[in-house]
């Protein structure tokens, strides 16, 4: 599959357009259009950081929902995996991202944040590498990759703009993955 590159500035219109838009997507998009416009009139310089999907340490005592959904697909409670391939990120490295643009005057626009794009079936085999002992959603007898297809495409998102920043190279699927399983751990998730 041909590698594309996903700009920054592309995305706010198109997850308007979709039929499978969650109301989540849908109200960031709709909240960070309002900030643009509000910016615009009053003068304001705006800068945006994008995440994708944001993986880590539990910072707060109970998951939010994407790290809800990593926990059921490490305990294999959801029946299937998603089938789509898409970008990971570190939260220490949106939380950098964050304080980067707050302090670097030469921020500017909509800056993507995004370590390295991977299907979940990728990831739940990473993951099974190094901890076998749980169940997982790629059980082939209880378990299905998603009959829903999302992107499969192979792809990067476009970094470029907050590396020329002096952003540091970001943190691994390995890391963000282990950092995310050690917590559960720790917090009695696993």
């Amino acid at each position: 599959m041909p590698n594309r590159s996903l700009c920054s500035t592309n995305h706010i219109g198109a997850i308007t357009n979709t039929a499978r838009t969650t109301m989540y997507a849908y109200a960031k998009t709709r909240a960070e259009k309002e900030a643009w416009r509000l910016a615009k009139e009053s003068g304001m310089d705006l800068v945006v950081v994008n995440p994708s999907f944001v993986v880590g340490p539990l910072l707060a005592p109970q998951p939010t929902s994407s790290l809800r959904m990593i926990l059921a697909i490490t305990k294999g409670a959801r029946g299937e995996y998603p089938n789509t391939t898409q970008g990971f990120v570190h939260i220490d490295d949106v939380v950098a991202a964050h304080i980067l643009v707050m302090e670097e005057s030469k921020a500017s626009g909509r800056l993507t944040r995004s370590s390295s794009a991977a299907h979940w079936s990728q990831i739940i085999e990473m993951l099974r590498a190094k901890y076998p002992s749980y169940s997982y959603e790629s059980d082939m007898e209880y378990c299905r990759c998603s009959r829903q297809k999302g992107d499969n495409n192979t792809h990067t998102m476009d970094t470029s703009k907050i590396a020329q920043l002096g952003f540091p190279p970001f943190k691994t699927l390995e890391k963000m993955f282990n950092d995310c399983n050690t917590s559960f751990q720790e917090k009695a998730f696993l």
